[in-house]
């Protein structure tokens, strides 16, 4: 269900299907590229499009399972900042990464399910916020890396 089915929805309803819109063209993104054109470097930063999509990974677990669902990044097994979520491993493939961000997706979904957008959470370093908060920052972050993403793959498309 996307964001134009849902415009006279509840607000939880609406928040859920932009958050999986972007999800969904985050992953789209890598459709179709081999694993040299997903690892390029098109930028002086370290970003690539498999790249993007590893640090989105780290970021809903972040924003979900430590703030929301209040387990540190070390018991999560997350690396400590958004840089270093970046970088890719050698073991590291279109195939491993979309199937960790599906992952974390399913399991964000079970996390936030039975809070209401109100809830205080206070998992986070910088402390509590609600449940919508959360929301509005991971569609922020969505929305900033699909159109990174959606640049990256057009330069990737035009140069081969």
């Amino acid at each position: 269900m996307g964001s134009f089915d849902v415009p006279l929805d509840d607000e939880r309803t609406q928040l859920d299907a932009f958050v999986e819109e972007g999800r969904s063209a985050l992953e789209a993104t890598l459709k179709g590229l081999t694993e040299e054109q997903a690892r390029r470097r098109l930028v002086s930063s370290a970003t690539t499009l498999l790249g993007l999509l590893k640090h989105v990974t780290w970021m809903q677990r972040v924003w979900f399972e430590e703030c929301v669902g209040g387990t540190s990044r070390r018991e999560l097994g997350l690396v400590q900042s958004a840089d270093e979520s970046f970088r890719l491993t050698d073991d590291d493939t279109v195939a491993s990464v979309t199937a960790a961000h599906q992952e974390a997706c399913a399991t964000t979904r079970a996390v936030a399910a039975d809070l209401s957008l109100d809830t205080v959470v206070t998992g986070h370093r910088t402390g509590p916020r609600t449940l919508r908060w959360v929301y509005l920052q991971v569609l922020r972050e969505l929305a900033h890396h699909c159109g990174h993403a959606d640049i990256l793959r057009e330069q990737l498309l035009t140069a081969d």
